[in-house]
């Protein structure tokens, strides 16, 4: 995890504590606070949003939910947000099997098996897409001889049938290839393996890999490592460019490295949408919760390139405002 998210981090628990120890003595969330105004979100002033609420899920989207919750406190807010990484898949475990989760983050829609696991429950999941993000294919800066791959060296490797760098290009030296993964519960993982892939049984296999929920092990390890290979979001790759290169990826149009342009026209083949999740009913009963969401969705827009993402278009925007929308009337 890079300085700036480490930092971001800190900041975000730091927080939460000082909002922990005056939680005893501000008054619960306003039943008369405003959500909506006609058709449209209304402004939320976070002052009026005092509850506690608990957030877990991608390490992907963390950044991005982070940065709101630091905005939120900021703006006035006295509750006590505690934003946790468990992956994506370890996020709507816990959310579907009734844990006292507001917020999933997410960095893949939910799947039909969660949904019916978290009905079972009595929670019907809502998801709101907040932005978009790029997956960086990254080596160490001590890397000097790899510029680009293609999908078809990509699935070579990360299945293991290239195990040594001169498979993959006799000019590469031999030496092993050392490959860093997010964990199977990774939203990131999930993606990688659809996309590329199309067998997450083989990314497992792989003798020697590392595979980890912790994205500090994967980037440390990584940068540490001339011969070693891995992938995750582009918000940490950018926070740590002086230690890793992110590789110019070939889906059959030549390559092509991410970059706030080639992802937003669409010509890096390696994006997928950013969520967070929620249920209905816990919008409808929970002021706190909704006003956070809400007030996410007006926001997000002006800060998601900060955290090294990419905004949504505004029709998807406006749709996941008035999802909300529809679903607080």
């Amino acid at each position: 995890m890079g300085r700036r998210i480490r930092s971001l981090l800190g900041l975000v628990a730091l927080l939460a504590l000082v909002a922990g120890c005056v939680q005893q003595e501000v008054m619960p969330t306003p039943s008369s606070i405003t959500l909506l105004s006609g058709n449209t979100l209304a402004p939320v002033d976070p002052a009026l949003v005092n509850a506690p609420l608990e957030i877990t899920g991608s390490s992907t989207v963390y950044p991005l939910t982070a940065r709101m919750v630091e905005e939120f406190i900021a703006e006035g807010s006295r509750s006590q947000i505690d934003v946790k990484v468990t992956g994506t898949g370890g996020g709507f475990r816990s959310f579907c099997s009734g844990e006292p989760i507001e917020i999933v983050n997410a960095s893949r829609p939910i799947t039909d098996e969660e949904i019916t696991a978290c009905r079972a429950v009595g929670r019907e999941p809502v998801g709101f897409q907040v932005g978009v993000d790029a997956l960086a294919i990254v080596v160490s800066r001590q890397n000097t001889f790899v510029e680009s791959l293609s999908f078809a060296d990509l699935v070579q490797i990360f299945s293991g049938r290239y195990r040594v760098w001169n498979e993959v290009n006799p000019a590469f030296p031999a030496e092993p290839i050392a490959i860093f993964s997010p964990g199977e519960d990774s939203g990131t993982f999930d993606f990688f393996v659809e996309r590329v892939l199309g067998d997450k049984l083989l990314l497992p296999a792989i003798p020697g890999i590392v595979l980890s929920e912790d994205d500090n092990e994967l980037m440390r390890g990584i940068e540490n490592n001339p011969y070693a290979i891995g992938y995750f979001g582009y918000a940490y790759y950018i926070d740590d460019v002086a230690r890793l290169r992110a590789l110019a990826i070939d889906a059959g149009n030549g390559p092509v490295a991410p970059s706030q342009e080639t992802v937003g026209d669409g010509t890096y083949p390696l994006t997928r949408p950013l969520f967070i999740y929620t249920d209905k009913q816990t919008l409808q009963n929970n002021l706190a919760v909704a006003a956070f969401v809400s007030y996410y969705l007006q926001q997000a827009s002006e800060v998601v390139r900060e955290v090294g993402y990419f905004p949504v278009s505004d029709a998807i925007a406006n749709d996941a405002q008035q999802a909300l929308v529809a679903v607080l009337r």
